[in-house]
């Protein structure tokens, strides 16, 4: 029988609001610190898939969360695209060359890159309880043309946007291009053992309108038909970061299954204007769980009332800060666990 959190996302609602977290697997936790230092680099974290699958299974271990999200970066597809890809202590990644200095023909692909990342879904999958759910993810084609394009995050992605207008048919091969390794990328996570994938669009909200429609909506939806016709049972979530209110638009125009909220929604507002049924998951502020207080409690009581008629994933608006006291964690989840709606 599905777990909670599948069955959510699937639609249906139940006596218990299911309950993951953004960024679960990460720095926060000091299993995942001695085991980072053990194994050396991130990149090398990621490709190794026992370390990988590790660290996916702990923050369900230590809180007993209803999902376990895979233990990776989405800038593995441009690496698997042949885009070299490294991360600098301090300095976030890199990717070379970037595809304002290169064409992308010009990269040598390597899609047994990916063989590894298919492998920690699987040992995860198996090492897991049947009621917990294996969340897989990919970045969409919009955030992760950015990194490819600048060869790096930028605070308003300006070389990618400037791209995208001075030259709409190049930027529109790039979009498409990722948008099919994407595919392939989430299919085969999905045949190792994910139950439900997301598709993170962290720089959604930097673009106009227009653009948004073309360079967000558009591929998004393309990704979401294409699995599901090859997966239809697998719930696709999308989280359009900062979309405010074009997610009107995103949940009507890409078929996500269910949509992932920011921390600047209202979630008033969300459950009022959104499709009739769709489930929500969110969107919790992480720098609020980082403060913790009586602040955390009320405003998760909010959001958990705000949706209290609808399918509800309780989650945060982005990923769990590295400084999250482990405490104010534990705080939330007891009231999650704890809310009578």
């Amino acid at each position: 029988m599905p777990g909670i959190l599948l069955e959510t996302l699937r639609g249906k609602r139940g006596g218990q609001v299911p309950v993951w977290l953004m960024r679960q697997a990460g720095r926060y936790l000091p299993e995942y610190r001695a085991l980072r230092t053990e194994k050396g680099g991130f990149l090398d974290l990621v490709y190794d898939s026992e370390a990988a699958a590790e660290i996916t299974l702990q923050p369900v271990r230590r809180f007993g969360l209803d999902g376990a999200i895979l233990f990776s970066d989405i800038l593995i597809v441009p690496h698997a695209m042949g885009q070299g890809l490294e991360f600098l202590v301090g300095e976030g990644p890199k990717l070379s060359p970037r595809l304002l200095d290169a064409a992308l023909g010009s990269f040598v692909a390597r899609p047994g890159r990916f063989d590894p990342i298919y492998d920690t879904v699987r040992l995860s999958r198996m090492a897991l309880d049947p009621q917990v759910t294996m969340l897989g993810f990919a970045g969409s084609p919009w955030t992760v043309a950015t990194y490819m394009v600048a060869g790096e995050g930028s605070r308003d992605q300006h070389e990618t946007r400037a791209l995208a207008y001075r030259d709409p048919a190049q930027f529109q091969a790039i979009m498409d291009a990722i948008a099919d390794v994407t595919v392939t990328y989430l299919r085969g996570q999905i045949d190792a053992g994910a139950e439900a994938v997301q598709l993170f669009d962290s720089w959604a909200g930097s673009l106009a309108p227009d653009q948004f429609e073309r360079w967000v909506i558009a591929p998004n939806a393309r990704i979401v038909a294409a699995l599901h016709e090859s997966h239809p049972d697998c719930p696709v979530i999308g989280f359009p970061k900062g979309a405010g209110e074009k997610l009107v638009a995103y949940a009507r125009e890409t078929g996500v299954d269910a949509l992932g909220l920011d921390e600047t929604v209202d979630p008033v507002w969300a459950h009022r204007t959104l499709p009739q049924g769709l489930p929500v998951q969110g969107n919790l502020d992480p720098l609020l769980l980082e403060a913790g207080g009586e602040s955390l409690e009320r405003r998760a009581e909010a959001i958990l009332d705000a949706f209290c008629e609808r399918p509800l994933v309780f989650n945060l608006g982005h990923g769990i800060g590295q400084h999250t006291p482990i405490a104010h964690v534990e705080r939330l989840i007891e009231a999650v666990r704890g809310w009578k709606g």
